[in-house]
């Protein structure tokens, strides 16, 4: 992992310096936007772009853009799309020919332009932090990012759209507005490729429940279970399960002819040695069984140390 992680310093480094082409600030599908596919790249450049912002997985097709928190992702939007002050929130393509896969960055609205309980006309509720003091793994969240019914299939990876982690609430209130890291994202990328190598064919990992708001959290649907302090809050977890048929249902991944925990078991032990490999992602893993309400499934974060419970 040392070698790996000055390999990707260096590649890093190298993007800073090469992405220095400046283009029009506009997000697309803003008022206004271009309709170029973005910014040219040279093949260089597209070469570092692929090799450093697609995660550890290969698979990310998108980067959340703070711009107080300096990040590589932070470094090539700004050099490709302007300074901080020029942007607006909102989704930024690049589309150029040279990359292997279209890639966007994702500028979120900052955590600031909630309004009480509220951002526009979406109830999100109150973190813990906005009330009292906290440690600093439950601060609040940087930012949001702004989904609306044009942008919610907007691919972040491989196998994952925005609508996938939206909280399921509102169902009818536009824009909605969700917190995610990309880290979990990765994380979910890798744990698929990890069940393929060892025999489970993944073509729809499925995400039961990604973000919450804190409102949702506290009052949505059966909350039972839920942590007050739940990291589905915070955009760094997922209930997740294989569901290649299509059924809403997780799928018989160890070929024992029942769709059980063990089923879930088999993925959270697939984000164990997906830990092992890459401990930047460590972080939740758990195993639910079915209930009237919902089959079982595995709970996925990156919340930073390890946690596990419900494996057998």
């Amino acid at each position: 992992m040392l070698v790996y992680s000055r390999r990707r310093a260096a590649v890093y480094a190298a993007l800073a310096i090469s992405l220095s082409f400046a283009v029009g600030a506009t997000p697309h599908g803003a008022a206004g936007a271009s309709a170029s596919s973005g910014p040219f790249l040279t093949k260089e450049t597209a070469r570092l772009l692929d090799d450093s912002l697609r995660g550890y997985s290969g698979k990310l097709l998108a980067r959340f853009v703070d711009g107080r928190r300096p990040s590589p992702a932070a470094t090539a939007f700004f050099r490709l799309f302007g300074n901080p002050s020029d942007v607006r929130p909102g989704i930024y393509r690049v589309d150029d020919s040279t990359l292997s896969r279209p890639f966007s960055f994702i500028a979120l609205f900052p955590f600031a332009a909630k309004q009480g309980a509220k951002l526009g006309g979406y109830n999100i509720g109150y973190w813990p932090g906005e009330s009292r003091t906290v440690s600093a793994k439950y601060a609040n969240p940087a930012g949001f990012i702004e989904v609306t019914r044009e942008n919610a299939d907007t691919r972040i990876s491989e196998h994952f759209r925005l609508r996938d982690f939206l909280t399921h609430d509102q169902a009818n209130v536009w824009p909605k507005y969700l917190v995610l890291r990309d880290q979990l994202v990765d994380k979910l990328e890798l744990i698929i490729a990890d069940l393929q190598a060892h025999g489970h064919p993944v073509n729809h990992m499925s995400v039961m429940s990604g973000f919450r708001t804190p409102q949702y959290n506290a009052n949505g649907g059966n909350t039972g279970g839920r942590a007050t302090l739940s990291r589905h809050m915070y955009g760094d977890a997922s209930d997740v399960f294989v569901d290649n048929n299509g059924d809403g249902r997780m799928d018989d991944l160890n070929g024992d002819g029942r769709i059980d925990f063990r089923d879930a078991q088999v993925v959270a032990e697939a984000s164990s040695r997906v830990e092992q490999a890459f401990p930047d992602l460590t972080g939740g893993g758990g195993v639910y069984k079915e209930t009237g309400d919902h089959g079982p499934f595995a709970h996925i974060d990156v919340r930073g140390n390890a946690a596990r419970w419900g494996l057998q």
